[in-house]
């Protein structure tokens, strides 16, 4: 298991996703992806990768996780291993272009 940590931009796109009612299933479809990350960042559901062109803040690999798939706009979450061991922090919550 994974405790999960938000940057404060994660925050806020959460939370706009949230307070939005016509993004209600996106946030449920986030808020689901947030859990598997906690329980597995590998569960095939996520398909988890390395987002290259991305680094932590201390120079961490970057994965990209799937919210959602085969929708306009789907829905990313991207994320790093840490702060400590058995940490996920999520940098950003955003549709994919």
């Amino acid at each position: 298991m994974f405790e999960i940590f938000l940057t404060n931009e994660a925050k806020i796109q959460l939370n706009n996703l949230k307070t939005d009612k016509g993004l209600s299933k996106r946030y449920k479809a986030v808020k689901k992806a947030m859990q598997f990350l906690s329980q597995n960042p590998r569960h095939p559901g996520l398909h988890t990768h390395e987002f290259t062109t991305l680094k932590g803040p201390k120079g961490e690999k970057v994965f990209e996780a799937y919210a959602e798939q085969s929708t306009p706009a789907a829905y990313r979450v991207f994320w790093y291993y840490g702060p400590a061991k058995n940490h996920i922090t999520i940098i950003s919550i955003t549709p994919h272009p």
